[in-house]
This record gives structure tokens, sequence and C-alpha cells, in this order.
């Protein structure tokens, strides 16, 4: 395989993400909003294309938003990334909300082009964002993927799976539910 290559989303390749996640907007619209928004307007966002434009604005304004993995100037994979207070639907989640005051950025969700899945680019995603986090001065990286109790559909997988992430170096910090650990991974 060619090699990986690791940039966050900006103006620059915007055009490659829009390629990566497709007329679909990765899965069924939701431009990867679906942790940034209240459902109702994310909901509304997925019929009327605002995901996508919401999404557009972040990057217009420098917001941090995620990862690209490329080979050969294609966009094969994205993490999303940022400080986890931009992520809405965390603080609110039951299972989910902080186990401590750490500033910890999040990992919510990863998305894989269909003809590169099953090949440990996820793992290799996992480790560009490291990678990129230590470079950024990001401490603590948080995420909550999912340890499936049999098959699990790829429109499923979008939170991450845990072999990843263990793999990646990734340590269970809370366990309030049995398939959705919390994993951090620590920077020093």
């Amino acid at each position: 395989m060619n090699e990986l290559r690791f940039e966050p989303l900006s103006q620059a390749n915007w055009n490659l993400f829009e390629e990566l996640f497709g007329v679909k907007g990765a899965c069924g619209g939701c431009w990867c909003m679906h942790f940034r928004l209240p459902k109702q307007e994310w909901e509304e966002g997925k019929k009327n294309n605002s995901n996508r434009e919401k999404m557009h604005t972040l990057v217009k304004h420098e917001k941090p938003t995620g990862i690209l993995a490329l080979i050969n100037g294609k966009a094969i994979a994205w993490a999303a990334l940022a400080p986890r207070e931009d992520f809405s639907k965390l603080s609110r989640s039951r299972i989910h909300k902080p186990i401590d005051a750490s500033k910890v950025w999040s990992i919510p969700c990863t998305f894989i082009h269909k003809d590169y899945r099953n090949q440990g680019i996820s793992v290799k995603l996992l480790k560009g964002v490291i990678e990129h986090a230590a470079k950024s001065q990001i401490n603590i990286l948080e995420a909550y993927p999912v340890i499936p109790s049999g098959k699990l559909p790829d429109a499923f997988a979008w939170i991450g799976l845990y072999k990843s992430f263990e793999k990646a170096g990734f340590k269970i910090v809370d366990r309030r539910s049995p398939n959705r650990p919390m994993v951090r991974y620590v920077i020093k």
C-alpha cells in the first residue's frame, strides 16, 4: 500500500473531504455533525444538507474538526477530532459524560472509504491522530468505540471499533456501558 499521510481538515483540502463523504455525507447526510448538534437540528440537517454547510462553516472559521488520511492525494479515511466541549451530545450523554476535569480532545467518529475497509486503516488512522495530537500539544485523546457482540454492519461502525483503539494504544478508563467503553490515550 502507498504511504498514508495525515492532515487536519481545512479549506485547502475541503474538496477531498467532500469526495470521501460523497453525496450521502458519509452516512445518511450526517457530515460528522451528529455529536455537534442537538438531535432535532441534526435530523433536519440531514434532509436539507445543512449539516454539510455547518461543517464547512466550522472549517472556514478554522475550528478543529478532524483528520483526513490520504493516499496519493485522495482522502480514504476520516477521524473527527476536537475539544470534547465542541461535541455537545457528549455533555448530555448518560454513559459518556466526563469522568474528570481533564482537558481532552474527543474522537467520536471515524469513517473509512469502503474500498479501504478491513485493511488495518483504522489503526493507522488513529496512530496518525495521535501523531497530530503530539505535534499540536494535545495531551489526552478520548473516544467512545463499540465492542460488538456479533457481526456489526459497516453503517454502525462509525464510532469506531474498540479493537482498533486498543491496537493503537488506547486504554479503557470508564465502562458504564459494557459495549461502549470510554477510552483514552495519554500523550506525554
